[in-house]
């Protein structure tokens, strides 16, 4: 068993990290999109704050431009960026069961498996840059691999998907045994759950290739959340059912059935661009509260309620994030936790 663990996403945290938009497809081309792009990321920002301190990193040239969008508690942190989705540039936080200290798992970041529009040569360096400002260990691993590709439930157990890990534009000739093992080297975990795929759109041209953080999390032990499209109209129809049963007959780490609660889908179907993969399951858990994902869909109320129910005594914050969405990801995807070192727990 490694020294480092990451923890539940649920334990206490001492602040989120974020990234400002700064270019490409994220911010768009045309000042409207660049508006629309910033006010979004800037409303989970101003969300998040309101519960626990946030750094942003934003590129030198932009500083100006994001005072004005930002709260002004926000720490900003210069850096330079290609994109702005934090969870994958950015490292991911463990803790030293011996000592206590701060750990930043450094992942090789590749742009989503060397996507041909991807450009990642300042994000490839995010990651440690962030260690070094957060005071943590800087822990480099020889896996490529994103944030959102993982899931952990803090007690040993994380949920992958075979489409990202095993990922030849990603990790070519990696067996599921090699993955396991680095990922217990760096997460502390001992029982990895491989669930075969992610969403359809997540797995087209401009999605990540699967995940999984879209697909399912863990909101306490031996229980899961699970993204549920219950139109057959919609082709994650079948992918979600696949998913389900796959979870169905897998443990967790301490060997119990999950607990598995079918979050629904929205009922919107299609954007331009065809089939959308929005999902109420890409949140962001913090100190009290939960920053969720809404679609201006008659679904949401349901959704934020099972979340509520989900996560006991946390306040249920919904923003509306379908101009997330529409470049490639959710509010889980543009945030990274910090968490408390045990000698900083709050009392």
């Amino acid at each position: 068993m490694s020294a480092w663990r990451m923890p539940s996403e649920t334990a206490p945290q001492d602040r989120v990290w974020m990234a400002f938009p700064t270019g490409g497809y994220t911010l768009g081309e045309t000042a409207a999109e660049a508006h629309a792009a910033r006010s979004v990321w800037a409303a989970v920002a101003n969300a998040v704050v309101e519960f626990e301190p946030v750094t942003m990193l934003v590129a030198p040239a932009d500083v100006q431009t994001a005072a004005a969008y930002l709260h002004p508690d926000i720490e900003v942190f210069p850096a330079a960026l290609n994109d702005a989705w934090m969870r994958d540039i950015g490292p991911t936080f463990v803790l030293d069961d011996d000592g206590g200290r701060l750990g930043a798992v450094d992942w090789v970041f590749n742009g989503w498996g060397g996507q041909d529009w991807a450009a990642w040569d300042k994000d490839a360096l995010v990651a440690s840059a962030v260690a070094a400002r957060s005071g943590a260990s800087h822990l480099v691993s020889p896996l490529v691999n994103e944030g959102g590709g993982i899931h952990v439930d803090g007690e040993g157990t994380v949920l992958v998907t075979e489409t990202v890990q095993l990922d030849p534009g990603r990790n070519p000739g990696l067996s599921k045994a090699d993955v396991e093992a680095e990922l217990g080297r760096t997460l502390g975990v001992s029982h990895v759950v491989w669930l075969p795929r992610g969403l359809t759109r997540d797995s087209e041209r401009f999605g990540t290739r699967g995940h999984v953080d879209i697909v399912a999390a863990i909101p306490s032990p031996g229980t899961v959340l699970v993204h549920s499209q219950q139109n057959p109209a919609h082709p994650d129809f079948e992918v979600c059912r696949d998913i389900i049963s796959h979870l169905a007959t897998s443990r967790d780490a301490a060997g119990r059935e999950w607990n598995i609660i079918e979050v629904p889908a929205p009922e919107t179907l299609t954007d331009e661009e065809g089939f959308v993969d929005y999902s109420y399951i890409n949140h962001l858990v913090v100190n009290g509260g939960v920053i969720a994902c809404t679609f201006g869909d008659p679904m949401d109320e349901k959704a934020l309620r099972i979340l509520g129910d989900a996560y006991p005594g946390r306040r249920v914050v919904g923003i509306d994030a379908r101009e997330l969405f529409a470049r490639g990801g959710g509010i889980h995807c543009i945030t990274q936790q910090q968490p408390s070192v045990p000698q900083n727990l709050p009392e």
